[in-house]
């Protein structure tokens, strides 16, 4: 009852500043401007610039969409100048009249760039980052420190993205995000999802979405809401390629390297997308844990140092093609293909004090890991235009994963006499997955939309786990631990969403209903017993906004949405996993899952200031919990605690102060108060702020710089742990080289040394501070090239060839 009191007074606060902000009245209208090449092709991210015709100053700019169209709310009694650029085509200038500005719609064809596209400098004009609505769009390729990183670097400078010592990703300081690549899910979290993103080289990703807001024809997974991860598919008519490679140097050398290619002529278009990351890293833990009496007295400390060494060696491939059928259907098949090798060992000591910090024991534990990952997919895609205003797509996919993660432990007593006891695991899974959905949608009228849709998909788990322990002098297999657990899963979804765009009022409905059933069985052997475990629920999630453009310059919106965060099926698992002799992590079958409602008001002024209030509450939260076996034993675990509640305010930035200098920033202050039970009862809150800037610098002619970072002062997002502040400092030079056929980038990220991970974990009569340094320092020199030779094609009509070039299946 006090959750829904909270709901309605947010919801009348906001339709009151949002009634209050409706009075201003202007003479606006809608002016679509549609961009295509000399084939009348229409072009997807051409930057599209609306300058004042007397005063000569930037009224508004956008980015075309899919559909090679801006949409731009602007005065018609104005007189305007509009600039278009994309790679590759000469840049034009069209000055709009008053007469041009009364048909309300203007398109620009560009003309190839003198000479080919091999002579065109590839230096993007896209900024950084990019404002929508309900999402943050971050282009990797504008930032010249993101060269020679992996996607999983690359998100951790990204506004409003923090990613902690455990993989966990949060967005706009909330955890339980859902991360789509292309769209898709992954449907892995944690240590996976972390092995899997920083495998990806960022030079094969296009765009990534931050999406806060998601619409009902996503899945609703994800209460802060959706990170998707669009990799590169060129569409270009010809032959075409783009080729980058790098190398870096932080205490230990790095090499990335990438090629995106594409044929395109006629029916067909054929792409390939392949990137090699090869690195070693290391990463320090110094962990200080105490322990207390019931009186509040310290008894004993565990002082525990530790150093890892990993090398790292992935792959990454995507390649299909497209086949335009008719000017109505287009058809698609992608195969995706991701091996990770990591190998590494580590060096531990853990020493037990007592309380006047005297040591009374030594144990050093030496252990050596070697994880290999697998993935390949099938993506079978079908779109087809019914009518001018209706439109069918359908998608297909399998997933398949092999997981393989051999450990050995060794633990030494450093006395005289002292004991040598080990143990060692072979952890292999495999994961199958399946899905099938199809979108229609239908236009009604010129400025109205429905959408419906239904997805199905199908989850199968195989996870063994075989332990065996080292007694001094023989292996034995230790049962207590061994484990094979089975896992099934599927959900199946329906939506419906209308959406209505106006001059001044646009807003969109949606409703979503997903059903979730899973069944999970543990293996019994000659220490446990088997055992299952099922659950089957389902639940409707509304989805919304409503947007009111005030004035040329003022727009306002509210949104609000229901969604779900389900436990990664990993978590459920009941496995044991070695950390030390002294740290556990178990899985928890009994997690449920936990729903969030979220409300959020905006205000953008042009492109230059977007200011944001959000508040959302969050019923049965997860987090972490942390559990004592014994005197000395401690379980790190995952299940429900309580609620927490969330107030943030945003304000992100994004303006030109010279000629020569860009700059986009982006601040979030969050309020969170958490309340739950862990053995005891907790009640923690914490204000934290996270700072983010990147610069674009023009250094005369040819040369371009780049200074960006991020700082964080203390978070939460578990219950019993707080982060203290953690930030870093990033600088880039390039130039163009080989007669603007490639660029030359020079970087150096976290330069002060200062992006660790640092926290206090508080539990029952225990205590632990613990703080975490990576390779992160690093200097890296990359080089891009860009080849290929275009060919004539024959006219095409804008309209279809713009729904030919998007990849069929978005949405979910």
């Amino acid at each position: 009852m006090r959750e829904m009191k909270h709901i309605l007074y947010s919801a009348l606060f906001l339709a009151c500043v949002f009634t209050s902000s409706a009075q201003t009245q202007a003479n606006t209208e809608a002016l679509t401007v549609t961009v295509t090449n000399q084939q009348s092709d229409v072009l997807e991210g051409a930057v599209v610039e609306i300058t004042d015709g007397a005063t000569k100053k930037l009224v508004k700019s956008a980015v075309t969409n899919k559909n090679g169209v801006s949409v731009f709310y602007i005065s018609l009694l104005g007189e305007y100048v509009l600039k278009v650029s994309f790679v590759g085509q000469e840049t034009q200038s069209v000055p709009l009249s008053r007469t041009v500005l009364a048909d309300r719609k203007v398109t620009v064809a560009l003309r190839p760039a003198s000479g080919s596209l091999a002579n065109v400098s590839v230096t993007s004009r896209k900024p950084f980052v990019q404002m929508a609505q309900g999402k943050v769009i971050v282009n990797p390729d504008a930032s010249l420190t993101n060269a020679g990183t992996t996607v999983l670097e690359v998100l951790e400078k990204s506004p409003g993205v923090m990613v902690d010592k455990n993989g966990g990703i949060s967005l706009q300081g909330k955890a339980g995000v859902l991360v789509l690549i292309d769209d898709k899910q992954t449907y892995l979290s944690g240590n996976d999802l972390n092995n899997l993103l920083s495998g990806m080289s960022s030079s094969q990703v296009e765009t990534i979405e931050l999406i806060t807001s998601p619409s009902a024809k996503y899945d609703a997974s994800g209460n802060a809401g959706i990170i998707n991860i669009k990799t590169k598919k060129n569409r270009q008519i010809g032959f075409n390629g783009v080729a980058t490679t790098s190398f870096a140097q932080g205490r230990y050398p790095k090499n990335n390297n990438s090629l995106v290619l594409n044929y395109r002529n006629g029916k067909f278009n054929t792409f390939l997308t392949y990137s090699t990351n090869l690195s070693k890293n290391f990463t320090t833990i110094y962990a200080l844990r105490r322990y207390y009496s019931n009186s509040g007295a310290l008894l004993s400390l565990l002082d525990q140092p530790t150093i890892f060494i990993n090398n790292n060696f992935s792959n990454t491939l995507k390649t299909g093609f497209d086949f335009y059928a008719s000017q109505k259907t287009t058809l698609g098949i992608a195969l995706t293909g991701i091996t990770v090798a990591r190998t590494g060992n580590s060096d531990a000591t853990a020493s037990w004090k007592n309380a006047a910090g005297i040591t009374d024991s030594s144990i050093r534990t030496l252990s050596a890991t070697s994880y290999r990952f697998t993935n390949g997919g099938i993506n079978l895609n079908a779109k087809h235009n019914i009518s001018k205003t209706q439109d069918l797509s359908v998608d297909l996919d399998y997933l398949r994963y092999s997981i393989n993660n051999d450990q050995s432990f060794s633990n030494q007593l450093q006395a005289s006499g002292g004991y040598n006891e080990g143990s060692r695991g072979n952890l292999p899974s495999s994961i199958s997955i399946f899905s099938a959905k199809a979108d229609y949608s239908v236009q009604i009228g010129k400025e109205a939309k429905l959408e419906s849709g239904y997805k199905l998909s199908g989850i199968n788990t195989d996870n063994i786990a075989s332990y065996q322990k080292f007694n001094g002098s023989v292996w034995k297999e230790d049962l207590d631990k061994s484990n094979h657990f089975l896992y099934k899963e599927n959900i199946n979804a329906l939506y419906t969403s209308f959406e209505q765009k106006s001059a001044r009022v646009s807003f969109q409905l949606g409703l979503r209903y997903e059903n979730t059933h899973y069944d999970g069985h543990q293996l019994g052997n000659a220490a446990r017993k088997d055992s299952s475990f099922a659950n089957n629920y389902g639940g409707f999630f509304p989805s919304g906004y409503i947007s009111y453009r005030a004035d040329s310059s003022n727009s306002f919106s509210i949104t609000a949405g229901r969604r779900i965060d389900r436990p990664a099926f990993q978590r459920l698992n009941p496995f044991v996993t070695i950390i030390n002799k002294y740290t556990y992590e178990r899985g928890n079958p009994f997690f449920r899952p936990q729903y969030s409602w979220n409300m959020e008001l905006s205000h953008q002024f042009k492109q230059l200031l977007t200011t944001t209030v959000s508040y959302s509450i969050i019923k049965d939260y997860f987090s972490q919990l942390f559990l004592s076996e014994g005197s000395d034993i401690l379980v790190y675990t995952q299940g429900n605690v309580g609620k927490m509640y969330n107030l943030a305010v945003s304000v992100a930035v994004q303006a030109t102060p010279l000629s020569w200098w860009t700059l986009s920033g982006q601040a979030i202050y969050n309020y969170k108060e958490l309340k739950g039970y862990s053995n005891v009862n907790y009640n923690s809150n914490v204000s934290q702020l996270n700072i983010s800037m990147n610069n674009q610098l023009r250094l005369g002619k040819i040369y371009t710089a780049e200074v960006s970072g991020f700082y964080t002062t203390q978070a939460r997002n578990d219950l019993q742990e707080l982060l203290l502040p953690t930030g870093q400092l990033s600088a880039g030079i390039a130039r163009p080289v080989f007669n603007k056929k490639g660029t030359l980038k020079l970087s150096v990220r976290d330069i002060l040394y200062t992006q660790v991970m640092e926290g206090n974990t508080d539990f029952p009569n225990a205590d632990e501070y613990f703080i975490l340094r990576r390779d992160s320092r690093v200097v890296n020199l990359s080089l891009t090239y860009r080849f290929g030779k275009p060919l004539k094609a024959a006219r095409r009509n804008a309209g279809s060839a713009g729904d030919e070039m998007q990849r069929v299946g978005s949405g979910g």
